[in-house]
């Protein structure tokens, strides 16, 4: 997919993104490096907790999800221009080595620019789902993307 604009899709359109095998080197340094708890980074202790392995810190499947939304939203010709942040993030379901995660999302809201015609916001449901289907991540960023140049002026009536 090319770059993404504000203006290229509506409220409803569906993405679907992925996929990525999520392995079990990756999780453990991810984890020494970033968020070095048990049941992350040492397997006899993780095999003797809660989740009776070892599974990713949830920030690194974010980490994941936000690099298959940069390689296919956010090319070179793209009018992503950042994000103000999510209001929502969650994992309800582990992830473990061997996983193979994909990406969906949907727009939830388009939001043009009061002071600033030449742009706008998408919020945005991500779920980043497992190979049975389980949802494993979930966000709702706040994205920030500029018109199409040539693109044709929304109405304000009403508004």
């Amino acid at each position: 997919m090319a770059g993404v604009w504000y203006d290229d899709y509506d409220v409803g359109h569906v993405f679907e993104f992925g996929e990525v095998t999520v392995v079990k080197e990756e999780i453990i340094g991810f984890a020494r490096k970033y968020d070095p708890q048990p049941f992350h980074v040492d397997e006899e202790a993780a095999a003797a907790g809660v989740y009776g392995g070892i599974i990713a810190s949830g920030w690194h499947t974010v980490c994941v999800c936000m690099r298959l939304i940069v390689d296919n939203m956010m090319g070179s010709e793209s009018g992503s221009i950042g994000s103000p942040g999510l209001s929502e993030v969650s994992w309800p379901k582990p992830v473990r080595p061997g996983d193979t995660l994909r990406l969906r999302g949907e727009i939830l809201e388009k939001i043009p620019s009061k002071s600033k015609p030449d742009r706008g916001f998408w919020r945005v449901r991500f779920a980043a789902l497992n190979q049975d289907d389980e949802e494993v991540a979930v966000m709702v960023p706040l994205q920030y993307f500029l018109k199409r140049p040539d693109a044709p002026a929304e109405s304000s009536a009403g508004n």
